[in-house]
């Protein structure tokens, strides 16, 4: 099967998980743009349930961005030292405080969302789902990178980027803001490592499920 064969159905396909899983908030359990841009910057190479456990204390001692600029990096460490790489997300943090200064300057574009230290292209594309704003790319997390070769939209990569760029060519734009997240949770719940193919609502269209994959 070509790649890109059929890439104006894909839409349709896919459309069983769109249904599932649209709206659906993300797993990161934030209450405000804040907290979610704080997460996401803590959350890369960790889980989002390690994340959410340390977040309540976390929010507590720094409940918005101007709590900040009245601590520094030693009297945060304790707040995220169970996270992964948490010196350096410990200094990401104050450097985007110093930057932003309020909750209200936290930007929604995705240039200056990736302008700012330990944000990407997936944590921006999150953000701006999360917060409505159009979409200008679609969320390539773990999950989707494992996801979307197994199903054929994509070819094997471990780059974000790289899964990003080829899901975006086959993927119409109008499905954008969406369908990242809907294979996500997929990937979450039965495209697991060792997937549950028999309960995947979208199996019939599937790469891995069909022969001589099986």
């Amino acid at each position: 099967m070509d790649l890109f064969e059929n890439s104006s159905d894909w839409a349709k396909k896919l459309d069983p998980i769109l249904v599932k899983y649209k709206g659906r908030k993300h797993p990161l359990d934030h209450h405000n743009l804040y907290q979610l841009l704080v997460m996401v910057v803590l959350s890369a190479q960790d889980s989002d349930a390690n994340i959410n456990n340390i977040s309540p204390a976390l929010f507590t001692a720094y409940p918005n961005m101007e709590s900040f600029l009245g601590s520094n990096i030693e009297t945060l460490i304790p707040y995220i030292s169970n996270v992964k790489n948490f010196k350096n997300k410990a200094k990401w943090l104050m450097e985007i405080a110093k930057k932003i200064q309020k909750d209200e300057n936290i930007p929604l574009s995705m240039h200056a969302l990736v302008a700012l230290k330990g944000v990407g292209r997936k944590s921006a594309n999150v953000i701006r789902r999360e917060f409505s704003v159009p979409a200008t790319g679609i969320i390539a997390d773990l999950h989707v990178i494992r996801v979307a070769p197994r199903i054929g939209i994509t070819a094997e990569t471990k780059d974000g980027i790289k899964a990003e760029k080829q899901l975006m060519q086959v993927l119409p734009n109008n499905i954008w803001s969406e369908i990242g997240m809907a294979i996500s949770f997929l990937g979450r719940e039965t495209c697991r490592p060792q997937p549950k193919c028999p309960e995947c609502p979208i199996n019939s269209i599937c790469k891995y499920y069909s022969e001589p994959y099986k």
